[in-house]
């Protein structure tokens, strides 16, 4: 960050500093933090862009030529695959007149083609046509380089399938950005993984800024009073925090085991897992706004997309690492773990909306956290004030 601070985050230079002393004397993070869109804006350009934040799944863009525009509070990306199968990101933005380029999801038919004056780029993003630029009939104008005009590329990167991008282009290398989950999850194999397909994934709107689905999703203290269900098989007590300062935060229970059919048959599970995975699970937020959960039999990814101060979108992806789990002969059971994810992200809607209201009261700044429950939270908002004062 540069030495100066918009003024959005100096006003709150106080409060961001009582977020950083240790738990029991801590703060959260201001009120503006989540309600103010003067801030959520500061927050994008000071925040998310200048570190590896998620935009989505490449199954979104499945095949080759396929195409999909997503945003980050309001900059406009392209997200596609590129006809060698890699997945890439650019600025969504004609380099003409700076008409948004991909409006919904399609394929391309060889190029991508601006609307409005036909203007047109391959996949890896270049130049290549642009019609009557010289006058009528012509193709080519003296003085111009189509070389230098193609869409301003991203850098992106994808893990898991998840899709990171560093809008700065100036974070740390990825690798070292992803290496503390990555370590911490070596028994499973990212190439195993395949996703559910279509009854395998779902979103969520809720009325909450972002931060405060991640700060839920960290911790487990909520669970006997909002997951009343799931608490039956996977208790407070089977719960344990997982931290690492600067990275992620979350929990981790070692009594998964949801009863997904009558008659027993559950999913292939991971080959060559440590017996401690069998009946087990971890949910971590990596930082900033991807959410993830691995059992021995399927794993998940939670891409968190702001849809301003006061509304997110969940982004719910399930994946498996056998195959065999795509055929029908699954399909019961795809359903019935789909729903039973659905049932538990909806039940914390009305927590997370609860708090977004309640982040409108004068009474509240910040709040405090449990020394003992609290810490991934703490974690998160020790993290963000870090990023906001630089």
């Amino acid at each position: 960050m540069s030495t100066w601070l918009p003024r959005e985050i100096e006003a709150k230079r106080q409060v961001l500093q009582q977020v950083l002393k240790p738990i029991a004397e801590a703060c959260g993070l201001p009120n503006e933090a989540y309600t103010s869109e003067a801030f959520a804006a500061v927050e994008r350009d000071e925040v998310l862009a200048r570190t590896w934040t998620c935009i989505g799944v490449g199954n979104w863009v499945p095949e080759p030529g396929d195409l999909k525009p997503v945003q980050l509070l309001g900059l406009p990306l392209l997200l596609l695959r590129d006809r060698a199968g890699e997945i890439k990101v650019f600025h969504n933005v004609c380099s003409h007149r700076g008409l948004e380029l991909v409006s919904a999801p399609c394929k391309s038919k060889g190029l991508i083609r601006c609307r409005y004056h036909s203007w047109s780029y391959s996949l890896d993003g270049s130049l290549k046509a642009t019609p009557f630029i010289g006058g009528p009939g012509t193709k080519t104008c003296e003085g111009f380089d189509k070389s230098k005009h193609g869409l301003k590329p991203v850098r992106s990167a994808v893990w898991c399938d998840a899709v990171f991008v560093d809008l700065s282009g100036e974070a740390p290398p990825f690798e070292d950005f992803i290496a503390p989950i990555a370590e911490r999850w070596q028994a499973f194999d990212p190439a195993r993984l395949r996703h559910g397909g279509p009854d395998s994934a779902f979103a969520i709107e809720v009325k909450c800024n972002w931060k405060l689905a991640v700060e839920n999703y960290c911790e487990a203290y909520h669970l006997p009073w909002i997951h009343p269900a799931l608490n039956q098989y996977s208790r407070l007590e089977d719960h344990y925090i997982i931290e690492e300062a600067g990275h992620m935060a979350g929990q981790g229970s070692t009594a998964y085991r949801p009863a997904l059919s009558g008659d027993g048959r559950q999913f292939p599970a991971h080959p060559g897992l440590p017996e401690s995975w069998y009946g087990a699970g971890e949910y971590l937020a990596l930082f900033p706004n991807v959410l993830f959960g691995v059992h021995s039999d399927h794993f998940y990814t939670v891409v968190l997309e702001p849809l301003g101060a006061g509304a997110t979108r969940e982004h719910f992806e399930i994946y498996y690492f056998d195959e065999a789990v795509l055929d029908d002969a699954y399909a019961d059971l795809r359903a019935t773990n789909a729903r039973q994810w659905m049932t538990v992200f909806e039940e914390d809607r009305g927590v997370v909306e609860g708090m977004q209201a309640g982040r409108a009261s004068p009474a509240f700044e910040g709040g405090v956290f449990s020394p003992a429950m609290d810490g991934p939270t703490h974690c998160f908002n020790k993290w963000m004030a870090e990023a906001l004062l630089g």
